[in-house]
């Protein structure tokens, strides 16, 4: 027994060397993600604006361009990893407030039937945004260098 706890120990802990590069896949590719979807959007803020009327929005002139350019540079600063867990933060909201508005069926049925909830549209962006919002940027950021740098500093002072 012993020996098969040293072998998963070693294991995950060789495991754990990817999480970094996995954090940098995702916000590479959902960032980049969001990033189109946000730029679609601000080139048609009417039909957004029009959509979000539609669903009930409250103020749909504001949020519209709201949702577009949190979606735009949101992504910018996920490719980047720049203020990562409050993007993370401001994403999943946005998301599930999607999700209310947009699929609210598909909301209530992530235990009943879970098919519905993640084929639902905002089901692989809220969960990127989920990710990072609880892991954070990962090593590959502009986030940890930052920290790197902060930690630098206080020690020298």
């Amino acid at each position: 027994m012993k020996k098969l706890l040293e072998l998963y120990a070693k294991f995950a802990t060789l495991a754990s060397y990817f999480q970094s590069p996995f954090l940098l896949v995702v916000r590479l590719y959902w960032g980049w993600q969001l990033v189109q979807s946000g730029w679609g959007k601000l080139h048609h803020l009417d039909k957004i604006t029009a959509f979000f009327t539609s669903l009930n929005i409250p103020f749909p002139a504001v949020n519209a361009p709201f949702v577009s350019g949190l979606e735009f540079f949101g992504g910018l600063l996920l490719i980047v990893g720049l203020g990562s867990r409050l993007i993370g933060l401001l994403l999943t909201i946005n998301l599930l407030v999607a999700y209310w508005t947009a699929d609210r069926e598909a909301l209530f049925a992530v235990f009943s039937d879970p098919g519905k909830f993640y084929n639902a549209d905002p089901y692989t962006f809220l969960f990127a945004a989920a990710m990072v919002l609880v892991f954070g940027a990962g090593l590959f950021s502009v986030d940890a260098l930052l920290k790197r740098r902060y930690r630098e500093w206080i020690e020298k002072q």
